[in-house]
Formats: structure tokens, C-alpha cells, sequence
């Protein structure tokens, strides 16, 4: 088993718990729809065999709405990367722009933070630095939820505002700049499994100070972690079941911390690919002013109902952006 192999049937049996009570709630929600579909289409039979034109237009009305939720369903079943079931960790900063850019990333993290409300999650702040004059200039925000990250991980990007400035005495048009980036969160307590087949253990006698039962038995033990190629070794116990046991857990710590850090460089190389928080390299833009209009310059999705954007109602780009993906 290779490195990244280990590294990868970790990730996915972290997940497995809440893909199982994910993809339980899919099929709940199919046979529902199923159901209904089934009641709709003897009401449909039976208003027109009747001729009932007002039975007609109440099966085009329920048809209507279980074709959104055909689809909204449909949807839910694009999450299908490992990471996707996790936990996700929203991190925003502020960028060109001064103090507007500072108060439009305290503006995001209420967009966030209202959306999360919306969506039956739960936030934390885990980080906050203040603004010189106003807003913010970062924070780190926990957000808990079934498929947390495959929903915002939609959001990574830089995000510009566009409106009359309260902090200019001018009434002048300012553009603003914030960078949001998403991580899937991995849990502290993770448990190393290290499985025999992995494992190349060896026992060998004692070297240096000890008497003679050091130099007389081979109570020495070094293991071998085949996958990452990570050697330990223990000679400091008399009984070769104590030194392996030390030796098991000091190469548990040392496997864990070893793939901590591939995921770091991993993260780090995603890291290196954001773009300047400035004019050029905007995902998404909003405009308060001279007009109101939110546009995903990714997916073209827009709305003139700004309002309800920044109270959370991002829904619609969320989706946009990962049936794209998908497609």
C-alpha cells in the first residue's frame, strides 16, 4: 500500500459515518417523492376523465413542485468527493480596498453566517482580527453541518463589492476586494490504524549499557512502516512486549504527524493557486451601485435581489457552480 493510498482510506472512513446518514436521507427522500408522483398521476387520471379543469390546474401546480424538488434532489447527489461529508472551515480576508475592504469581509461573515442559519448549521468563530477604523481585516469561522464543505467549498474565490462608500465624505463610488477560501475540516481525534501487513517488525539484542541480559537476549525491537517508510526502534525495556509496545505508539504519533503534513502540502498547493484579492481576479461581483446585481463571473448565475444575497440566499450560486463542475 502506497502512502497516498493510506493517507486516502483514512480520509474515507472518516466519512463513511455521515455518507451513510447522507445517502439514508437521499433514498427517505426519493421514496417520498415517489410516492407523490404516484398520488399525482391517479389525480391527474381522474380530473381528466372527469373533465375537472380546476383539479387540472391543482396536478400542474403539485407537478411543478415536485419537479423542483426532483431537482434539488438530483443536486444533493453531485456531494460524492470524499471530502465533501465534512465539517467546513471559512476563512476570509480582507483585500484591496482600505477600510470598505475591511467592513466587506465583516459583511461577508454575516452573509455566511446567515446562510448557515438558513441552512440548519451550526457556526463558530475560531478566529477575529478587527479592522483598524471598521470591519475586519480576517476571520476563521467553524461551520458544522451534514455536507458543510461540499456546499461551500462553491465560495472559494475573491469577492468584489461595488457601491457609494459610507466612509467617503464624497459620496463617491468605492470597489472593494475579500478573498473567501474553504477547508474541509479534519477531526483531532483520529485514530492511526496500523495494520500488520504494513508492518515489518524486527528484534535484534540490546546494544550499550545494561548488564549482561542486554547482550544475551534479543529483546530489542525495531518496526518498519512499509507505506511511508518511517522506522522506529526501542531497546530500553528488559521485556521485548514492553519495548514493542513503545515502539507501536511512538510510530502511531509519527504516521499521524506524517500524513498531517501531506495534507498541509496539499492544502498549501491549493493555497499557492489564490489569486490577488484585487480588480482582475474577482469570482463573483456585487454592485450596489449604480444598479443592484449579484453575477458569478464563473457560471454567469446573477439576481438583482442584492438584499437577500447578503442575508444569506446564495443558494442559487452554490448550485450554479457545482452542476457546472459536474457537467
Amino acid at each position: 500500500m502506497s502512502a497516498g493510498d493510506f493517507w486516502n482510506n483514512r480520509q474515507k472512513a472518516e466519512g463513511i459515518g455521515k455518507q451513510a446518514h447522507f445517502l439514508k436521507g437521499i433514498i427517505t427522500a426519493w421514496e417520498t417523492l415517489s410516492s407523490q408522483l404516484e398520488d399525482v398521476g391517479e389525480l391527474h387520471q381522474m380530473a381528466v376523465e372527469e373533465s375537472d379543469t380546476a383539479a387540472l390546474s391543482e396536478v400542474q401546480t403539485e407537478i411543478e413542485g415536485l419537479s423542483e424538488r426532483i431537482g434539488e434532489l438530483e443536486f444533493r447527489t453531485m456531494l460524492d468527493d470524499p471530502d465533501d461529508s465534512k465539517n467546513a472551515i471559512l476563512v476570509i480576508h480582507s483585500g484591496a480596498g482600505g477600510t470598505d475592504a475591511a467592513d466587506w469581509a465583516e459583511m461577508l461573515m454575516r452573509l455566511y453566517t446567515r446562510w448557515t442559519e438558513r441552512s440548519g448549521m451550526e457556526s463558530t468563530i475560531m478566529d477575529l482580527q478587527q479592522g483598524d477604523e471598521a470591519g475586519i481585516k480576517g476571520v476563521t469561522v467553524e461551520i458544522k453541518g451534514d455536507y458543510a464543505y461540499g456546499y461551500l467549498k462553491a465560495e472559494a474565490g475573491v469577492h468584489r463589492l461595488v457601491r457609494i462608500s459610507p466612509f467617503d465624505t464624497g459620496n463617491r463610488r468605492h470597489t472593494a476586494f475579500a478573498s473567501v477560501f474553504v477547508y474541509p475540516e479534519v477531526g483531532n481525534d483520529i485514530e492511526v490504524n496500523l495494520k500488520d501487513e504494513d508492518l515489518k517488525v524486527e528484534t535484534y539484542r540490546s546494544g550499550g549499557a545494561g548488564g549482561q541480559h542486554v547482550n544475551k537476549t534479543s529483546s530489542a525491537v525495531r518496526i518498519s512502516h512499509l507505506p511511508t517508510g518511517i522506522v522506529v526502534q526501542c531497546q530500553n525495556e528488559r521485556s521485548q512486549f514492553k519495548n514493542k509496545g513503545t515502539a507501536l505508539k511512538v510510530l502511531s504519533a509519527r504516521v499521524y504527524q506524517y500524513f498531517k503534513q501531506e495534507e498541509q502540502k496539499k492544502l498549501d498547493a491549493v493555497e499557492s493557486k489564490k489569486k490577488a484579492i484585487d480588480f482582475g481576479s474577482q469570482i463573483r461581483s456585487y454592485v450596489f451601485h449604480p444598479y443592484n446585481l449579484v453575477k458569478d463571473h464563473r457560471t454567469d448565475h446573477e439576481t438583482a435581489n442584492v438584499q437577500a444575497v447578503m442575508d444569506g440566499d446564495i443558494d442559487g450560486f452554490i448550485k450554479a457552480y457545482l452542476t457546472q463542475a459536474k457537467s
